[in-house]
This record gives structure tokens, sequence and C-alpha cells, in this order.
């Protein structure tokens, strides 16, 4: 059973600088709703909570220490995730349970003796809590414990409820191959894509699907799904040793895909590269790749060659793309080879999730070609997955967005907005003939054709594909049918057409140069 305690109230916030110090906070957090509005849910109750040191409020207090200075509640257990209840302990290392020392309540470990609460664990609480924060990759664990925590809720017939979070990567960055049945792990748990864009209580309940646990989402308020962390206002807790800060955090997906290969991070997923690697090339390539709000720059670790991420724009930036491309550019410069799968799953696959990806990097494919594996699965998931979302986005209304064309302004009849990739979709008519390009509408196979500025293109609704002059390129978004019109990512057209394309975040203003 799940229950969603409150009705959202999807505000339209603008987006603070990504520098600087951080205005107060914007968000107000799963934990501080639960005291403020549902108190009586857990008062009288013996709670136990999963958590670490993120748990905390808006204003950096523990929860912990909230909880357990409040003589009207009763904290009677705590369980810890990897890296332990105060997140110092290394990855993939033993953490044992032990008694709190101040408190004298149990703390049971779930990265130690078993990674599933026992029913010995469980037995002196009535309800659980899951406050810990996440970073938005499948392979973190911390959403791995959730999963395991809500199976044994559901197994020994507890209620749990997840005190939800931001992703600080934001909700509308989904990307990355499909975790396929067979690779199911503790570090992938469920049918997810490298970036799924969801919050922990959105993963709950698309989890519950299968659990059926007795499931209530306190949910945030003042979030929505354009807000990456430094929109919050929320102070940032390093989540792990080595994602100390919000550039690890990004870095994650983007560097740390490699295992096994001898491709690899370093400077906690700050930097990919491996042994002979021309870092200058791997640079010029993955530059030269389009990959938005990131930028790379050549540098050795050792005798190892590769490349320092440099994010420009945290909202453009997306991590699990960058992390594809990185490992198929770094294999035609050293053609590492792939960890296969045999009567054991290798780590490689279990990270990608499916043993496509290694055997596509293999037969040496481009990026491109890569993304278009994994796309049917992926575009099937953004489907499926929004019966589980809580919040919805901020559209750009007309006039919220201006796009300039040389200097002179476009005005749309439908009004622009940004997709779940956080990609701005324009009117396709009024965008290419603003460039001076003439545009044919294909009504039996949903197609627009562009020709103009030297380039014929065609664009498909729905598909990924673009054709720009008989050679196809991969987009990570699709053209959309809205109000009677065709809809485009407005980057991928301007610069099909041999345009410029800036995007000032804080103006909410696109500047198409040709």
């Amino acid at each position: 059973m799940r229950k969603i305690l409150a009705l959202l109230l999807i505000f339209a916030f603008t987006l603070l600088p990504l520098s600087g110090v951080l205005a107060a906070p914007k968000v107000k957090l799963g934990n501080e709703v639960l005291l403020e509005e549902y108190r009586h849910l857990i008062a009288g109750k013996r709670i136990g909570l999963v958590t670490n040191h993120t748990g905390v409020d808006s204003r950096g207090r523990s929860f912990v220490d909230i909880l357990s200075s409040d003589p009207s509640l009763n904290l009677a257990a705590l369980y810890a995730p990897e890296h332990g209840l105060d997140g110092t302990a290394k990855a993939g290392e033993y953490v044992a349970s032990y008694t709190h020392p101040t408190l004298g309540i149990p703390v049971y470990s779930l990265y130690g003796s078993t990674r599933m609460p026992t029913e010995a664990m469980l037995k002196d609480i009535d309800v659980l809590l899951f406050d810990i924060q996440d970073i938005g990759a499948r392979t973190y664990t911390y959403m791995s414990t959730l999963n395991y925590v809500m199976q044994a809720a559901a197994k020994y017939h507890k209620p749990v409820m997840v005190l939800d979070r931001p992703n600080p990567l934001g909700g509308l960055t989904v990307d990355g191959p499909m975790m396929e049945d067979k690779f199911i792990s503790f570090v992938g748990v469920d049918n997810l894509p490298m970036a799924h864009g969801m919050t922990a209580g959105e993963l709950a309940l698309f989890f519950n699907r299968k659990i059926g646990a007795d499931l209530t989402v306190i949910p945030m308020k003042g979030w929505t799904r354009d807000m990456v962390w430094q929109d919050t206002g929320l102070p940032w807790v390093g989540t792990s040793p080595n994602i100390p800060d919000l550039v690890s955090c990004f870095g994650y997906m983007a560097t740390g895909l490699g295992e096994g290969t001898g491709i690899y991070q370093a400077d906690k997923f700050k930097w990919i590269g491996g042994k002979g690697i021309d870092p200058y090339r791997f640079a010029e390539l993955l530059n030269s790749a389009g990959l938005p709000g990131v930028e790379f720059l050549p540098e050795y670790q050792g005798q190892a060659g590769g490349v320092r991420l440099q994010i420009t724009d945290y909202h453009q930036f997306n991590p699990a793309k960058t992390g594809i491309y990185a490992l198929a550019y770094a294999k035609s410069l050293n053609n590492f080879t792939v960890p296969k799968s045999g009567a054991t799953i290798v780590m490689f696959d279990k990270i990608m999730g499916t043993d496509k990806i290694g055997a596509a990097l293999e037969q040496g494919l481009s990026p491109q070609e890569i993304e278009a594996i994994y796309a049917p699965a992926l575009a099937k998931f953004k489907e499926e997955r929004q019966q589980y979302l809580l919040y919805g986005p901020v559209p750009a209304k007309d006039g919220g967005i201006k796009i300039f064309v040389n200097n002179h302004q476009v005005n749309f009849d439908v009004p622009p907005y940004l997709d779940e990739n956080n990609r701005l979709l324009v009117p396709f008519r009024a965008i290419a003939e603003a460039m001076g390009a003439g545009v044919h509408w294909l009504p039996d196979t949903k197609q627009v054709s562009v020709v103009g500025r030297g380039r014929i293109i065609l664009l498909t609704v729905g598909d990924h594909s673009a054709v720009v002059n008989g050679e196809t390129h991969m987009m990570d978004t699709t053209p959309v049918i809205r109000d009677g019109r065709t809809l485009v990512p407005v980057r991928y057209v301007g610069e099909f057409l041999q345009g410029v394309v800036h995007w000032d975040q804080n103006e909410k203003l696109v500047d198409i140069k040709f």
C-alpha cells in the first residue's frame, strides 16, 4: 500500500547562480515536513531510523539528534548503510553493528553481515523511517539499501516512511543504459537507467510496484524537477569519502564507469583516463562531441593520460551520457580489454546493467551508436516512470524564455518548454524560418524536413536520430507534437543549420548566431 501524504504545491523558482553564497533554503525536506505536519504518525511508536551523516534538516542539524532529543518521540534503533553511520568507512568496507555510545540504542549495520534488516533487527520497532541523501546514480548503494529495507519491511509487516530529499542532479536528466534483470545486484537493484532523475521518495514508489510494502512518502515542499542541488539553498553534506563535494557528485557517473577496463577515475571523480591514453587527443575528441555543460582539460596522472572535467553548466551537464562517450573514446585510443561475464557476472556489466555496452565497445562502435542501442529501453522507462513522479517541472512560459536569432527575437504561437532531458524544445517552423530555411511536414511518416544553409535535415517525431545531409546524428531527446505544432530541440536544430547556440541560464535566453 502506498500513501502520499501531501498535495504537492509546485512553485516556479528563479534559479540561483551556481557560484557564491547560497541563499536561505527554498526547499523544505521530508524530515521537516514529517515533524511539522505528520508527527502523529510516529508519536507513541518505537522508531527505527535508517540514516547516516547526510540525514540532516535544511539547517544542517542531525535528524538523529532531533529525534533523540524530543521527549515526545521514541527513537529505538538506527540502521546504517555503506560507509557507516558517520560516513567515514571506505567504499566496500565491512561495517559492524554496535551500540550507540551516547544514546544506548543499537546501530545495525546494513553493510556488514547482512544488507537487509533481519527479523531480529526489526522486532523492537513499530515504524521504519528512511532519511539518507542520494546522488542520483543507479550504482550508488544508498538507494539499494532503501530497496532492501522496503523488502524487509514488507516481509516482517513493518510500515516504512521515506522522508524525501532532492536528487542533486535534478529531476530532468534521465539517461544511460537500462538495468536488465540478469544483471541486478546491490549496485543496481531494479530496472533503472544509469541516471534515473528521481528522488528517494519517487524511487520508493517505483520499487514498491514489485515489493508491496506499507509505504508512506513524506514529500518535500518547494522542490521542482528543474532544480539541481545548487538551486535548493540547502547545505551540502559530502555523502561518502569519495563524494565530498558537488563536483564529485556530478562527476561520479561521468568518470566512474570503467570498472576492470584500466580506464579509471581519480581525484574523487573529477578526472578520467588510463595508461596509453593521449590526454590531448582524448580531450580533443570529447570537446568536439558537443557534450553539454562540460569542458575537458588534458592532464596526466602519473603515467596515465586523461582529462579533467570542468563543469560549466550544472543544469545542462549529463553525467551518464558523458561517461559513455568517455569510455567509447578511450577505447578508440588504447583499445582496452572489456571484461566479459561468464558463469559469474563481472562488475563492469553490473555497473552497466547489461553486457550490450561491453559488446559494443569491443566492436569499436561510436558513442552515438552505443546510445542508439539503449535508446528504445530508455524511452520506455521514461514513459513508465511518469506514474511515480511526485514533483512537476517548471515549464517555460511564453515570454519566460526568449529566443533570438541574429539579435532578432523569435515569437511562437506555442510556448517553448523544457523536457525531462532538460532540453529546450521550440516550434520547428518558426526557428528554422528565422534561420532562413524552408520547412516541410510529412504527415504520413510524422517527419519534418528542412532545407537551407547548405543542409537538408530530416527529423522524426519520437525518434532520437536526425539525418543531416545523409548522415545520421543521435540526439538525447526527440521531437514532439504539442498543440498541433512540431517542437524540436533548439540546440540541435540551431547547430545542424550551422549556427552557434548560446543558452544563458540566468537570463533564460537563447541566442543563435550564424
